[in-house]
């Protein structure tokens, strides 16, 4: 506003002028709501966001879910760049063609690598960047989506498509290779006897024996035929461990290996004897063979929750990292004369239970617990 005088100077009105800002207030509350919505979905994003300054490469901001999964504070990000954290768990040619490819197009999206997390552990992302201005500053915005699970989700299907397929062509192609051995190891056991081959029964017997060698790993191979009648009955398990102590106790002290049993109470449950006695037989077997002379495998059953667990545990030396991922997978063996099929047959049978086998590993050992559901 201004006063208005007359020629004498005295006081003759005033002009008032009003500016509208209402425009302006409205502009700046827009633009605060949308600060405060952008935080909010960065902060809160399922998926990992952080802003990175392209001219250093250094970190300006994260979101919650990078510290979660990275296992890293907002203090040990900030003001780093990816390389001092050591994040990138992929060739350096591949970040160069990242970055470039970025700089070229402005935006990357859903791109696959991996990045190594404070541990150490390796998980795998779906990785977007987007160019922007920010404060005069040129920063790239990376998202990065976990798929990790995802990425062992598609490994054990793929690994049971495999079990399914060997489990149908076991079917169809076991009893047509039985067959014809049957009648062979007959010839063979015929000619044995016979006076004119003698001299040569050792032989005879060497072939029968192999023969018999071949016809267990058919067996084997059946146990895995997709539509296998299963004749499951109410049934102790600790009855069914007790029976077999003896003869797992007798294979260990050949080689100076030495079993020991411990069964808690547990409740009754529904299974097909023979095949648990298979799967016993074969994680005892695999528990012997991967300790040394004087090593011990303990074999163990216990309630837990809605669970009865049976746990083969030994005091080998653990699994390697890139064997425990084909585990399981048919004809997959790290023994000299293995055929693959022990512990395939395992994830049948336990598949075959409505059971799931779970394994712990570390330098001091391993133990397959293999976890079945109460009879209701």
């Amino acid at each position: 506003g201004r006063m208005l005088l007359d020629e004498n100077g005295i006081p003759a009105g005033a002009v008032i002028c009003m500016r509208d800002i209402s425009d302006r207030k409205m502009t700046e509350a827009a633009l605060r709501h949308s600060e405060e919505g952008f935080s909010k979905i960065f902060h809160n994003s399922p998926d990992m966001v952080a802003i990175i300054n392209m001219e250093d490469g250094k970190y300006l901001e994260v979101n919650q879910k990078f510290l979660d999964v990275l296992e890293y504070t907002r203090e040990e990000v900030l003001g780093h760049t990816t390389e001092e954290l050591n994040l990138w768990a992929e060739s350096k040619d591949l970040k160069e063609i990242l970055l470039n490819d970025l700089i070229e197009k402005g935006e990357i999206h859903n791109v696959e690598f991996s990045l190594k997390t404070k541990s150490g552990k390796i998980v795998t992302m779906l990785l977007s960047n987007v160019i922007i201005n920010l404060n005069n500053k040129t920063c790239r915005i990376v998202t990065c989506r976990d798929i990790t699970k995802e990425k062992k989700m598609e490994a054990e299907m793929a690994r049971l498509e495999r079990l399914n397929l060997i489990g149908e062509m076991a079917a169809g192609i076991g009893h047509e290779v039985r067959n014809p051995m049957t009648t062979i190891k007959g010839f063979l056991q015929l000619l044995k006897e016979k006076k004119e081959c003698s001299n040569y029964r050792e032989y005879f017997d060497l072939m029968i024996s192999e023969l018999d060698r071949a016809n267990s790993i058919i067996s084997e191979f059946l146990f895995l035929a997709k539509n296998k009648a299963i004749d499951l009955e109410i049934k102790d398990l600790n009855e069914i461990l007790k029976s077999l102590l003896p003869l797992i106790a007798a294979s260990g002290l050949v080689t100076d290996k030495y079993t020991s049993m411990e069964t808690q109470e547990i409740p009754e449950l529904l299974l097909d004897e023979k095949e648990i006695r298979q799967l016993v037989l074969n994680l005892a077997r695999n528990g012997l063979e991967a300790v040394p002379p004087g090593g011990i495998i303990s074999i163990r059953t216990y309630a837990e929750a809605d669970e009865v667990v049976l746990s083969v545990r030994d005091n080998g030396k653990g699994i390697e990292p890139q064997v425990l991922e084909k585990i399981g997978t048919p004809f997959f063996t790290t023994k000299e004369n293995g055929i693959g099929l022990g512990l395939a047959v395992c994830y049948s049978i336990a598949a075959r239970h409505k059971a799931r086998i779970d394994i712990e590993t570390g330098p001091e050992g391993t133990a397959f617990l293999v976890r079945f559901k109460k009879h209701a």
